[in-house]
């Protein structure tokens, strides 16, 4: 248990930053699902603007620490080549 003023400020700060991180990582993965939905249902055009909102999602993320840079690049890759493997 945490005794001093300091120790008690950083679980307070620690519990605030970890239910925001949490929202912005749940936001993050509702942008990933329309780009899923929109692959599954054939639709080119909604694929293409759900991955660019989900790359600038991913990338702002990044931004701001929620997710480590390769892992953002490594799904927007892979998102990519999905959408890019619908039109051929």
């Amino acid at each position: 248990m945490a005794n001093s003023p300091q120790a008690k400020k950083r679980i307070r700060t620690n519990a605030t930053r970890a239910r925001i991180n949490a929202a912005r990582r749940s936001r993050v993965r509702t942008f990933l699902k329309k780009v899923d939905l929109a692959v599954a249902g054939g639709d080119q055009t909604a694929a293409n603007e759900a991955l660019k909102s989900a790359q600038s999602e991913l990338m702002r993320s990044v931004s701001r620490g929620v997710f480590k840079k390769n892992t953002a690049a490594r799904t927007v890759s892979r998102l990519n080549a999905r959408v890019k493997a619908m039109s051929a």
